[in-house]
């Protein structure tokens, strides 16, 4: 039976597994590089094009190591990253610079001035992307380069998205007459849509900044959903991992769009990709404009459908904030949590600490803790951190449903869930609905997926899907705790926005902490998380 190779480049690893058409995953390998940070500028985040190549070869290599495989057998190889990452390019699609990293917060004033330019234009993309286009986008990240980086302005000639770059570079495509442009990628980011031509006119992109002239030109290529060949791998490439020249490459996505598909998602379904970040991932036959969201695009998950993304901006990253500056690891501090009750620290936490991607869209908040005493501990913070976490997912949730994505299955995805039973327990709890987890770990399984629509051996995504997706286990919503969190929720949700929102009303916040101290003595007398 066909087997394939799945890769997922995340934030500080690529994964590389091996999916047998029959059997599913088969064998997982991954390799480290480094997440660049400056201590001075908290918005930097960079990584090496060439040591994610490198780390791919080493992750490559080590799973046909490990399972036996032997290279020459893998019949296509496909591909997920982080995004919005962007990369300059000079000739022969060389790189000019770093990777802007998704996470890489330094372009807000160009996002700010994006936003207001297309809300003064009236231009139709920005309703497409929420209302407000993010400083964790490609023409923000594009825009704050050139203005940086006067002295190479010369040698540019085109930008790429992450996924997109690796693709080239595995098919030793060396020109952008050449290249393939993922749908989801610059669809999501880009405000790219066939809706309005492509990217939006030439004179609007000047009007936000004259440095941007011609650029809409150079982002050339030809732009494709995912059941399509972006190119086949070169031998160079094929030598460097021990596979066969010639195999296909799909063309590539998100990686949290793709953790979706490989975690069985249908229409109905809400993907919460719970990592560093979280990525929420819908999708639908119809769908209308949401408010807020992150982008709403036909054939971004799905090339049949219309992808919905939405997210946090940090949530495992939270949480290893929190045990950093305890001196401990999220690990240690996890442990004895499954003894917590819903609300008993008293305290109500909001997950700004990376600014909020949806629905306020909002990069200039921090990270707020109401209801601190003097014996509160880092493990408290920590479960109110994960409580936090669980509310901000319902409001996005509660936003998308309000403009009709159907949410009725919640599946938790990433690598998180596979790991904080508490965290699973919480969020349907928060959520008031069953929680679907896979019985294993999903991501690149979404690559090996696309990797087998390429090779030819499935006709159909689904097809796919049900020969190699995992098995889910369920986790119920506890009534009890579905009450204190529908009480907990409503004081979230008034700080949520009242906090959140630039001129918002004035709203009478002063029954927040008698109600989280209220909670926290009735909390004494309910069940524990693991009993209830």
């Amino acid at each position: 039976m066909p087997i394939v190779a799945g890769v997922d480049f995340g934030t500080l690893s690529v994964r590389v597994t091996l999916v047998h058409s029959q059997k599913g995953p088969i064998g997982t390998a991954s390799a480290e590089y480094a997440l660049h940070r400056r201590r001075e500028d908290p918005d930097f985040a960079t990584q090496s094009h060439h040591h994610q190549m490198q780390a791919l070869v080493r992750a490559t290599r080590a799973v046909l190591e490990e399972t036996g495989v032997a290279g020459a057998g893998i019949v296509a190889i496909a591909l997920d990253t982080t995004g919005s990452s962007v990369i300059p390019v000079g000739e022969g699609l060389e790189p000019l610079d770093e990777y802007y990293l998704w996470c890489d917060h330094r372009a807000k004033a160009e996002a700010e001035e994006i936003t207001a330019r297309a809300h003064a234009a009236g231009l139709e993309a920005i309703d497409w992307c929420g209302g407000v286009y993010s400083h964790e986008w490609g023409f923000a990240k594009l825009l704050h380069w050139l203005r940086h980086n006067p002295a190479r302005r010369s040698e540019f000639v085109t930008a790429l998205e992450h996924c997109d770059m690796v693709a080239a570079t595995l098919s030793g495509v060396t020109s952008t007459a050449n290249l393939k442009r993922s749908v989801c990628a610059m669809g999501h980011k880009w405000l790219w849509n066939p809706r309005w031509g492509g990217f939006p006119p030439e004179e609007f992109l000047v009007s936000v900044d004259p440095l941007l002239a011609g650029v809409r030109a150079k982002l050339g290529g030809e732009f494709l959903t995912s059941n399509h060949i972006a190119g086949h791998l070169s031998p160079k490439w094929a030598a460097e991992l021990g596979l066969h020249a010639g195999i296909p490459i799909p063309v590539g996505a998100f990686d949290a769009h793709w953790d979706a598909i490989g975690s069985h998602i249908r229409e109905g379904d809400v993907v919460n990709v719970v990592g560093t970040s979280t990525c929420i991932i819908a999708m639908a036959k119809e769908a209308e404009l949401v408010p807020g969201v992150c982008g709403v695009v036909p054939g971004s998950v799905h090339p049949d459908f219309t992808g919905i993304e939405a997210g946090l901006s940090a949530t495992g990253d939270i949480f290893e904030a929190i045990a950093r500056r305890a001196g401990s690891t999220v690990s240690a501090l996890s442990q004895g949590l499954e003894s917590y009750r819903a609300g008993q620290t008293g305290l109500l936490r909001l997950s700004w600490d990376n600014g909020d991607r949806t629905v306020l869209v909002n990069p200039e908040l921090g990270g707020v803790t109401l209801g601190w005493n003097l014996l509160h501990t880092a493990q408290d913070e920590l479960f109110a951190a994960i409580e936090g976490t669980a509310f901000h997912t319902r409001i996005i949730l509660e936003r998308m449903a309000k403009h009709g994505v159907r949410v009725e299955r919640v599946i938790n995805a990433g690598g998180i869930p596979q790991k904080n039973e508490v965290l699973n327990q919480v969020y349907a709890n928060v959520l008031n609905k069953p929680v679907l987890v896979p019985a294993g770990v999903p991501t690149s399984l979404g690559s090996g997926i696309f990797a087998l629509l390429a090779a030819g051996v499935y006709p159909t995504i689904e097809a796919a899907q049900e020969a190699v997706c995992l098995p889910f286990r369920t986790i119920e919503p506890q009534p009890a705790a579905v009450a204190v969190y529908e009480r907990l929720y409503n004081a979230y949700r008034n700080v949520y926005f009242s906090l959140g929102t630039h001129n918002a009303a004035p709203s009478a916040l002063g029954a927040v902490l008698p109600t989280l101290r209220s909670i926290a003595a009735e909390a004494a007398r309910l069940p524990a998380v693991e009993t209830l």
